[in-house]
């Protein structure tokens, strides 16, 4: 039983997981409960040895008679006002009902306008907290329970009551009438029976010009879901207290403006409840992610809560997985979330003791009730829960029966999401980048990069690609916005990277440069080779620059085994070639086909491998690595 200990600390139950089933959640549980005892203890003791008294600050409540005349004056419109069922009605007749209740405590002489004058404070600094940073919403998801109840600044004659103490005694009063009928009646306000699950609505491409975007709606809790794909470069850097660079590859960001519940503010940074939510979420969908080698793309996901009556956490987590689906993510699975209530004491209320579990909560029983205990995952498994209890405990069996319910809500509220129309889309929308990964040679990576990464950048900028990402292992991304400057850019690395064999013949090559000892054959575009002097012609040569000149094309055939650019003419001449019937030639950065050995390429040099008679079987394969686009799955050949 997790323990606090004072009514203004609720206790706290949070982690996330890789679907774990209910009953392996439920025995971490009790095994965790079982060492913060043990800690709890020791605590204690050290406390009892060299702590000291606590301070304790006096606190007057509202007297007992005030509770007796709202009841008296509200009871039996009160039990007609809490079975409206929508909230926005609901509200406003409470508040109604709470003007009149004071207005007549007023006339009957228990409330008195003269003392309130710049001493009774007002229902909203009765629920502030004195940190800057608590908000309140009223009858929304933020707990109206947790109360700090202060001192009246005055001491007032016996049956004079100060406005804020009838406000607060009015909320008590309501929220006990509400349990009542829950407990009683068996049903809530919304007519719904304890394990019932509101109406729900999906729609997915709702924007057509975002990547993927869902519209999930829960009773009257809404949430507009954005799926936003990028690169590498788009990944949310993570500050850390050691030296090695964190990157998060998926992040989602949790939005609840003021006038999802019907209000005016400011809009701001995020606060601390919206960092909280949006984490929940956030490690709720992480598990159902595909690995970066299937789909490498940075994927952030926005949740823009509309309309909130209770769990807009839950409807992130639900919106979330389909705005996923209708970014073509190939998610492993389609996971929900579920908030889930109690009411703990029901004998008080009229009923046989037995802790009563609410599912899919509003904001008005999250307030009211015992327990908001939040749980997301699939149908077999649980990826992240959070609870929080406004009780001094709960035994565990109560929340083991609170695991069970919630895997049964979810079962449910899965079933409503296959039912999104429009459904989401099974691809990469249009709009969305291209990532195409190959596979060179590791140790020409640096060849790609150049010094400075000049390379690089010269490749992107003639290409028009967006991005190229090279990794230590030969892993090459290539992000752009279209196929055809992704082929570019294929068709520079590949040239850049390739590894020739002996018997490679690269035709009409121009040559770059002269030296002493043999000239440097230009085969592809920034990839040169020396053709040494002895092996220029099939006669003594004295010079290069006697026979040959700087822009000059000639053929030239890979003499080398060593991977290394050592190329010769001279073999290619009519007195040293020999039985060559046939050769095969490859356009770099093309489709593989045959040629005759004295075609030519529209690319300029072209790489041909000859074929000798004296082999009876055996081909050779393409020079180029095997490589796949990314649009939708992402594989390396």
């Amino acid at each position: 039983m997790c323990q606090r200990e004072n009514l203004n600390r609720r206790c706290f139950l949070q982690g996330y997981c890789d679907f774990l089933p209910e009953e392996k959640l439920f025995e971490a549980v009790k095994i965790g409960q079982e060492a913060v005892q043990l800690i709890c203890k020791e605590v204690g003791a050290l406390a009892a040895k060299c702590g000291k008294p606590k301070m304790l600050d006096a606190v007057k409540l509202p007297p007992p008679e005030l509770y007796k005349h709202v009841e008296e004056i509200a009871g039996d419109e009160l039990a007609k006002v809490l079975q409206i069922s929508n909230k926005i009605p609901r509200r406003k007749a409470i508040s109604d009902l709470e003007k009149r209740v004071i207005g007549i405590l007023t006339e009957e002489g228990y409330v008195t306008t003269a003392m309130d004058s710049g001493a009774a404070e007002s229902t909203l600094d009765l629920l502030e907290d004195e940190d800057e940073d608590e908000e309140v919403i009223v009858d929304g998801e933020v707990d109206e329970g947790d109360v700090h109840i202060k001192p009246s600044p005055k001491e007032l004659p016996p049956q004079l009551f100060l406005e804020g103490d009838v406000k607060l005694v009015f909320k008590e009063v309501s929220s006990k009438f509400l349990r009542k009928r829950i407990v009683q009646g068996g049903k809530r306000s919304d007519g719904r029976t304890s394990n019932g699950i509101r109406p729900i609505d999906a729609r997915c491409g709702l924007l057509p010009r975002a990547h993927g975007s869902a519209l999930f709606t829960r009773g009257e809790t809404q949430a507009l879901a954005v799926t936003t794909l990028g690169d590498k470069q788009m990944a949310q850097r993570v500050d850390n207290l050691v030296d090695i660079e964190e990157f998060k590859r998926f992040y989602l960001q949790y939005s609840f403006p003021p006038s999802s519940v019907g209000e005016a503010g400011r809009t701001g940074a995020p606060n601390r409840r919206e960092i909280g939510h949006g984490m929940l979420a956030e490690r709720a969908l992480e598990p159902i992610l595909p690995s970066e080698d299937i789909f490498p793309y940075t994927v952030r996901v926005e949740s823009t809560i509309t309309e909130s009556n209770g769990s807009s956490s839950m409807a992130s987590v639900c919106g979330g997985c389909l705005a996923l689906q209708d970014a073509g993510v190939p998610v492993k699975c389609s996971i929900a979330g579920i908030a889930m209530g109690m009411v703990l004491d029901t004998k008080e209320f009229g009923g046989d003791g037995t802790p009563l579990i609410l599912s899919d909560i509003t904001g008005a029983e999250d307030a009211s009730g015992d327990m908001d205990f939040k749980v997301a995952g699939s149908e077999d498994g649980i990826t992240a829960f959070q609870m929080d209890i406004k009780v001094g405990g709960i035994p565990l069996p109560v929340m083991r029966d609170a695991l069970l319910q919630a895997r049964e809500g979810r079962k449910r509220i899965l079933a409503e999401m296959l039912k999104c129309s429009p459904p989401p889309s099974s691809k990469l929308s249009k709009y969305a980048p291209l990532i195409h990964i190959m596979k060179v040679d590791k140790d020409k990576v640096n060849i790609i990069i150049g010094p400075g990464g000049k390379k690089v950048k010269s490749i992107i900028e003639e290409s028009g690609v967006d991005a190229i990402d090279t990794q230590d292992n030969g892993i090459v991304k290539i992000t752009g916005k279209d196929l055809s400057s992704i082929e570019k850019s294929i068709s520079i690395i590949s040239r850049l990277t390739m590894v020739p064999t002996i018997g490679d013949i690269f035709r009409n090559c121009e040559i770059k440069s002269i030296a002493p000892y043999g000239v440097f054959v230009q085969i592809a575009p920034g990839r040169e080779g020396l053709c040494h002097i002895s092996e220029l012609t099939s006669t003594y040569l004295p010079k290069a620059e006697d026979a040959f000149k700087v822009g000059d094309k000639v053929d030239v055939i890979e003499v080398n085994d060593k991977g290394q650019l050592r190329l010769s003419r001279k073999a290619l001449l009519p007195d040293q070639a020999s039985c060559s019937d046939a050769t095969k030639t490859v356009n770099l950065g093309k489709k593989v086909t045959k040629k005759s050995a004295g075609s030519s390429a529209k690319d300029g040099a072209t790489v041909s491998k000859e074929k000798s008679k004296k082999s009876s079987s055996g081909g050779s394969s393409s020079l180029i690595e095997k490589s796949s686009l990314v649009n939708g799955e992402a594989t390396i050949g």
